[in-house]
């Protein structure tokens, strides 16, 4: 099968014939219909996240947000089917460790990170392999496209976990969010879905438009705000009630802090680069002051999947919103070195492999 392959870090991805999976015994092989290109993906192609343990070897095949059809099914597989059409969620897990019993497979104590890894090769292929299929697969409902779907293994999944799960966001609560990359602009369309009024942070004024189209009350540009914080507390009269660094760099996540107003919910879900490696400094000071509460949150249960499911059948979530581009597995490269220097909108999906 085609696959792109890490081979240097930073370098273009080497597009190969290799060996297709086959089903573990309590595994399945997807065949991929399409897979979005993340900016996680991004990380791993510089080769960032070692001190998380998270660097890929050379070799890997990335990509970490599939959608497709079941061809392959393990011997001891007992829900799914050949022919089932299925989403995979990122953060794979046993389904018998304490933290799956208890509904937070996400962070699954055997935690597998789908295409970080080299005993989870990733979706830049015409094929994947999913380990613990009754727990980690995640069947679609009937009529949607896995083109729309694909943001479901992480940036949509992730954004709605931290807002729905993670956050305490009641109807008409201000929320601002900082980065409105793939899994910030998912943020804007989740936060206002489930009430809230939400303040969109970036440089980028056609992302700040996009942030507006997917229900934004309020944009914010950070390259003309004298203060990014002051400006967003101004629109919501300083009672910013959840903030959201959706990027992981230290400016975001001290704006989002900053934001906030007395006793307010800060969610990181950007994780940090190579400049960080995985530390920034926070105004503790400030947040003791005003009692605000930081909050970490990773991907989201594959057991959970259903709530969003019925909002998309309601017509309050729309995934495919924030799907802006449709590209070939030969174009990954050129996608992820666009990331380099944010120029991407929204979510890149192959769709051709």
């Amino acid at each position: 099968m085609r696959a792109a392959v890490l081979e240097e870090y930073g370098e273009p991805l080497s597009i190969e014939d290799v060996a297709a999976p086959d089903a573990a015994a309590d595994g399945v092989v997807v065949e991929l219909e399409a897979c979005g290109i993340c900016r996680s993906d991004w990380h791993a192609w510089q080769g960032d996240w070692d001190w998380l343990g998270l660097k890929p070897p050379k070799g890997q095949i990335l990509g970490h947000e599939p959608a497709g059809r079941v061809v392959g099914v393990g011997s001891d597989v007992e829900t799914v089917r050949e022919g089932d059409h299925v989403a995979i969620p990122f953060n794979l897990g046993d389904g018998t460790c304490p933290q799956c019993a208890n509904g937070h497979g996400n962070t699954c104590e055997n935690v597998v990170p789908l295409g970080f890894a080299e005993v989870a090769q990733g979706a830049f292929a015409e094929q994947v392999h999913v380990p613990a299929a009754d727990y980690n697969v995640v069947g679609l409902p009937e009529g949607v496209s896995s083109i729309d779907m694909a943001g479901l293994g992480c940036r949509f999944m992730t954004s709605f976990h931290a807002l729905a799960h993670r956050a305490d966001i009641e109807a008409g609560d201000w929320v601002a969010v900082h980065g409105c990359g793939g899994v910030g602009l998912s943020a804007v369309h989740i936060a206002d879905a489930l009430g809230g009024n939400v303040v969109a942070v970036d440089l980028d004024d056609q992302k700040l438009e996009l942030a507006e189209e997917l229900g934004a009350a309020a944009t914010v540009n950070a390259n003309d705000a004298g203060s990014v914080p002051g400006a967003v507390r101004a629109i919501a009269d300083d009672h910013v009630g959840v903030s959201v660094d959706a990027l992981g760099i230290p400016e975001t996540c001290r704006n989002s802090i900053q934001s906030l107003g007395a006793r307010g919910q800060h969610v990181q879900i950007g994780l940090t680069t190579e400049a960080e490696g995985g530390t920034i400094e926070l105004p503790t000071d400030a947040m003791v002051m005003s009692e605000i509460e930081f909050i970490g949150s990773l991907g989201m249960p594959p057991t959970k999947y259903d709530e969003i499911f019925r909002m998309v059948a309601s017509g309050k979530l729309d995934p495919s919103a924030v799907v802006t581009d449709r590209v070939a597995l030969d174009d990954v490269s050129e996608t992820l070195a666009a990331m380099t220097n944010f120029e991407t909108v929204g979510i890149p999906v192959i769709d051709e492999f």
